[in-house]
């Protein structure tokens, strides 16, 4: 800054020099008042050259903040978005499970229930093959017959509309999902490893067993 205030010095001086030249020598006063003037007027324009120069240096220094700050709100932008799709991902995949864990307590919340009815179920399949003509005489036997298959097929009418029936596994395979082996026969007209005879019924609700049948599995006997 000392340097170019010197240079203006010198070129103002120069110029002065050749004014003075060509002016007579009683117009010093003028001569001043040019000088002063000039002076002024390069000390105007410098300084207003430095601030234009300051003013731009500025505004690339403000321009390059922006830009920076742009860049990192546009990164956290990703950042929010990814993390909001994975929130939903994940919310969905909580919703589904719940979904399915409401279902399956409507299907299957009466299962308790359901498995204590097999019971009665049993006495009465019981009660009606006890009491066929013993005691009551041949019209009491009977109707008592009627009546307690009357309150079977009711029974079952009932378990089926809500899901749960009986199996029958008689001449079938042994599914140890199903089935409990209890004893073994003669396989006497069925196949060898099937189910021969039911013990105790079995029962599913909705396709999912609630009570294992209790089964008699026919082996192969041997011929002396």
């Amino acid at each position: 800054m000392a340097i170019r205030y010197l240079r203006l010095a010198q070129r103002n001086l120069q110029d002065l020099s050749k004014v003075l030249l060509l002016l007579p020598k009683n117009n010093s006063r003028t001569v001043a008042e040019l000088y002063s003037t000039a002076a002024q007027r390069s000390r105007g324009d410098d300084f207003h050259g430095e601030d234009g120069v300051d003013d731009h240096s500025h505004s690339l220094t403000e321009a390059r903040i922006l830009k920076m700050r742009a860049n990192k709100l546009e990164q956290e932008v990703r950042d929010l978005s990814e993390r909001y799709k994975k929130a939903l991902a994940d919310s969905d995949m909580v919703r589904r499970r719940t979904q399915k864990f409401v279902e399956d307590a409507k299907l299957f919340g009466i299962q308790s229930f359901c498995r204590d009815l097999v019971e009665v179920a049993d006495v009465l399949e019981r009660a009606t093959r006890d009491f066929q003509g013993e005691g009551l005489g041949p019209e009491g036997s009977t109707q008592l017959c009627k009546e307690l298959v009357h309150v079977l097929d009711k029974l079952q009418f009932i378990f089926a509309k809500h899901g749960l029936e009986k199996m029958n596994p008689v001449g079938g395979r042994y599914d140890p999902y199903e089935h409990e082996i209890v004893c073994h026969v003669a396989s006497d007209g069925v196949e060898p490893g099937s189910v021969a005879l039911v013990k105790q019924d079995g029962y599913k609700l909705h396709g999912r067993t609630i009570r294992h049948a209790h089964v008699g599995i026919a082996m192969h006997t041997q011929v002396h």
